[in-house]
C-alpha cells in the first residue's frame, strides 16, 4: 500500500508563524485587521509547509467557491467543433484565472440536462453562472432564475424573467448586419440576399431585422422574401440554404451570410457551381472568426464582432456582481461598467444590457 502523505494543517500553519489559528484563517481567507507584519509570518509559513487550504473549510468562512459554471445551451457536437464558443470561452477562461476562480463547464443536451443543471446550480458548488446560446423556447432562464444564483446571459434575451430583463452582454448584431448590406448596395449589387442563421436564437432575429432595414430603404421599399433563405450558423446550413437560393434565384449577385461558418459553406457552393466571388456574387459573413476568415477561399469579408471581449466582459460583470451580493452592495446590472477594468468605452449600456460595437473588415469575397 503506498503511504500517504499528510497535508500540513492550519494549526501546524499557525505553530511555525507564531501566532493563533485564528489569525492564519484571517490571512488564508483575505480577512482584513491583521497586522502586516503577523501576516508577512503567516505567508512564510504557508510557504514554508506547503499549506494548501481545504476549499470546503473555506467556503464556509469566505461564503465563496471561487467557481462559476458556464453553460452553454448546445450539443457537444456543435459546442466542441464551432470556433465562436473556443473565442467566447478562452475570454471567460483568462478573466476568472486572472481573478483565481475555476471554470466549470456544463453543457446541455437535452431537457434531462436542463435539470441536471439547475440542480447543481442550485447546490451551492459555483458563485455564479455565465449563459450563452439560448434558445427562444429554452426553459433554462427560468430554472436558473429559481436556482437563486448570479448570472450573466451572453446575447440579448429573447424573454424577460420575474424581475424583470437580466443582465448580458451582447454584440450590436442589427447595426452590423446593417453595415454588410449597405457595403454590399455600395458595390452596386442590386439582388442581396440573406442566409439567416437559427431564428429561435436573438443574434439570428436581430440580423435579419438589419438585413431587412437596408433593403427597405430600396427603390421597392422593401426587400424580396425570396431573396431570405434560413439556416443554422454552420457550414453545412449555408451549403443547404445557397443551393436552396440558387435554385430559387439564379440572378442573385450578393450574398449576406448571418455568420463567417455558414458565408463558408456558401462559397464552396458557388464554386461547386461555377460562380466567380467577387465578380458573379459578393459575399459577406459575420463574426471574423480567424484564421479561418482569412484562410477562406477567396478571404472573406465580413463584420468583426469581439467574441473573446464579449466572454471576458461576461466574467468580469458576473464577479463584480457576486461580490456586490456577498457585500449587500448595489449589484452589477448597468451600474460601474466603465473606467479601469470595465467595459469596451464603445459600448452601449442599455438598462442592464453591454452591447459591443461591430466593424466591417473588408477582404476578397466583396
Amino acid at each position: 500500500m503506498p503511504e500517504t502523505v499528510s497535508r500540513p494543517t492550519l494549526e501546524a500553519v499557525a505553530t511555525r508563524a507564531g501566532v493563533s489559528r485564528a489569525t492564519v484563517s484571517r490571512v488564508v481567507n483575505g480577512g482584513y485587521g491583521v497586522r502586516e507584519s503577523l501576516a508577512e509570518r503567516v505567508r512564510r509559513a504557508v510557504a514554508e509547509l506547503g499549506y494548501v487550504p481545504n476549499q470546503a473549510a473555506r467556503s464556509l468562512v469566505t461564503k465563496r467557491h471561487d467557481a462559476v459554471a458556464v453553460v452553454i445551451a448546445e450539443p457537444e457536437a456543435r459546442v466542441f467543433t464551432d470556433p465562436f464558443f473556443a473565442l467566447q470561452l478562452r475570454g471567460i477562461s483568462k478573466e476568472l484565472t486572472a481573478h483565481d476562480n475555476q471554470l466549470v463547464l456544463l453543457l446541455t443536451e437535452g431537457r434531462d440536462d436542463h435539470t441536471r443543471v439547475a440542480r447543481y446550480l442550485a447546490g451551492g458548488h459555483v458563485d455564479g453562472a455565465l449563459v450563452f446560446s439560448l434558445h427562444l423556447d429554452d426553459p433554462l432562464p427560468g430554472l436558473i432564475h429559481d436556482a437563486g444564483v448570479p448570472t450573466v446571459f451572453g446575447g440579448r434575451p429573447g424573454w424577460r424573467d420575474r424581475t424583470g430583463t437580466p443582465l448580458y452582454v451582447d454584440t450590436d448584431n442589427r447595426g452590423g448586419a446593417r453595415t454588410a448590406v449597405r457595403h454590399l448596395a455600395g458595390l452596386g449589387r442590386t439582388r442581396i440576399a440573406h442566409i439567416t442563421g437559427a431564428l429561435d436564437q436573438t443574434s439570428a432575429v436581430d440580423r435579419l431585422d438589419g438585413y431587412r432595414d437596408v433593403m427597405a430603404e430600396t427603390a421597392d421599399g422593401g426587400g424580396d422574401p425570396s431573396l431570405v433563405v434560413e439556416s443554422d450558423f454552420t457550414p453545412a446550413g449555408g451549403e443547404r440554404a445557397m443551393r436552396e437560393l440558387l435554385d430559387r434565384r439564379p440572378d442573385v449577385d450578393a450574398v449576406f451570410a448571418a455568420n463567417d461558418l455558414t458565408a463558408l459553406g456558401a462559397l464552396r457552393v458557388l464554386r461547386e457551381r461555377g460562380l466567380r466571388v467577387p465578380e458573379d456574387v459578393a459575399v459577406v459573413g459575420f463574426d471574423d472568426m480567424l484564421p479561418l476568415a482569412e484562410q477562406s477561399d477567396p478571404p472573406l469579408t465580413t463584420v468583426r464582432q469581439d467574441i473573446e471581449q464579449m466572454g471576458r466582459l461576461m466574467a468580469r460583470l458576473l464577479l463584480r456582481g457576486a461580490s456586490a451580493l456577498r457585500d449587500g452592495s448595489t449589484g452589477a446590472g448597468g451600474e460601474g461598467t466603465s473606467g479601469p477594468g470595465g467595459v469596451d468605452p464603445a459600448a452601449r449600456t442599455p438598462g442592464p444590457g453591454v452591447i459591443l460595437p461591430t466593424t466591417l473588415i473588408r477582404r476578397e469575397s466583396a
